[in-house]
């Protein structure tokens, strides 16, 4: 985990946020200790009995526990304000993106669908149940890589090197990433991210929630087409890999923020141009 971090070092919107709220908060509790406090003056003191004395003319300076609580509700309501803030965002920049990345790639898209109907039997299209936040299920769309009825011997299972369902056209759609372009319709609709965690198919969530405790936390943002994971390394093959995977897109989500998804965008396109990882 330590290596990973040195290779994603960078403060976040939510530690900047967090910073911001303790230096208004630590300012704020020390003008309202300023203002309070007051020194006593014995000769304004008013008896009104020989052991009691009226103290009303002395400040009182808030309780120990009452700064706390006010500084927590504080720097909670500023990290959530931000958080919040950057989801909007993220919503924006990804309905923005979407739309242009469907506009753009159209023609490749229908060249693509074109030599898939030509080559391989079946539909160009593929539609696969996954899981996404929260643990919602809903439908992933892909153009289709692998010969139709691909997993009807094998039941579900993961890609491997050179595996023998894929077809001849498949394996140039994986290299180049051309079959990942139709999820954009998947963010348009809300269901994914274009930067996130990869969602996973119902099965395997199921068994490497067992398998890894930190697992289930890959659930609390939406899934993206792209992610930190899939910039440093390539499929999943064993529960090693997912293991790795899985520190990757928790340490996404903890530092999430414009500049992080600026960052893996970038590295997402020398992993296109470069076909690094693909199966």
């Amino acid at each position: 985990m330590p290596k990973i971090i040195k290779q994603f070092t960078f403060f976040s919107l939510r530690k900047k946020a967090l910073a911001i709220a303790v230096i208004v908060a630590l300012c704020t509790v020390a003008v309202m200790w300023t203002a309070s406090a007051q020194p006593f003056d014995p000769n304004t003191a008013v008896y009104t009995s020989q052991n009691s004395v009226d103290t009303s003319n002395r400040g009182h300076a808030p309780e120990p526990s009452t700064i706390a609580l006010m500084l927590s509700g504080f720097i909670a309501a500023v990290i959530r304000f931000a958080r919040r803030r950057f989801d909007e965002f993220k919503r924006g920049f990804d309905i923005v993106v979407s739309l242009i990345g469907l506009i753009v790639t159209s023609p490749i898209l229908f060249i693509s669908i074109l030599i898939l109907k030509l080559t391989s039997p079946g539909p160009a299209l593929f539609r696969q149940t996954r899981v996404g936040m929260n643990g919602y299920f809903f439908d992933i769309f892909k153009l289709r890589t692998m010969v139709v009825n691909a997993e009807s011997q094998t039941g579900p299972v993961w890609a491997r090197e050179n595996d023998p369902r894929v077809t001849s056209f498949g394996k140039f759609l994986r290299k180049s990433r051309i079959d990942e372009i139709p999820q954009l319709v998947n963010v348009l609709k809300g269901e994914m991210s274009i930067i996130g965690p990869r969602p996973e198919r119902p099965e395997f969530v199921n068994i490497l929630s067992k398998e890894i405790s930190d697992y289930q936390k890959r659930l609390q943002v939406r899934p993206g087409i792209t992610g930190l994971a899939q910039t440093k390394q390539a499929y999943d093959a064993t529960i090693k890999d997912v293991r790795k995977k899985v520190k990757f897109d928790l340490l996404y989500i903890k530092r999430m923020c414009f500049l992080t998804d600026l960052r893996i965008l970038l590295g997402t396109v020398s992993v296109v141009l470069t076909g690094r990882g693909a199966r």
